[in-house]
């Protein structure tokens, strides 16, 4: 990964996690060293962007995490699309066959239109509701 790209996802993430949602929280929490790191660029802006973590980095299924779309890029399917790339990556290029994921709780329905299903009770992360979901190939 380059300097300019490590740098415009660690901004977009602290513009969407931190100020957005006003959760003070450690974003840098080293689970992005062993992560894949997939994004979207328009006119070398990030547009929306997500991690993949390996195996027993979050859970003992490969998972996804850090979802995002700037706020200037929403309702344009690019939350959609980036998700479908990282079950295809995940699915074929990995070969994995499960994938779990923290949602949050408004998007249930979200997930569950990517065959995503829960699989926890909700609860608070941040000050924010969520529920633990799987994706089952």
């Amino acid at each position: 990964m380059l300097l300019n790209e490590l740098y415009e996802i660690l901004k977009i993430r602290a513009e969407v996690f931190v100020v957005e949602q006003n959760c003070v929280y450690q974003d840098l929490d080293s689970k992005d060293k062993a992560s894949y790191h997939l994004f979207l660029e328009d006119s070398e802006e990030i547009a929306a962007y997500l991690r993949i973590l390996p195996k027993g980095i979050s859970y003992p299924e490969i998972a996804i995490g850090r979802v995002l779309t700037k706020a200037s890029y929403r309702k344009k399917g690019l939350a959609k699309e980036i998700m479908k790339k990282a079950i295809d990556y995940i699915t074929d290029s990995l070969e994995e066959k499960k994938i779990r994921i923290s949602a949050q709780l408004y998007l249930l329905e979200f997930y569950k239109e990517l065959g995503f299903e829960p699989i926890s009770d909700i609860y608070l992360e941040d000050g924010i509701e969520h529920i633990e979901m799987l994706y089952q190939k």
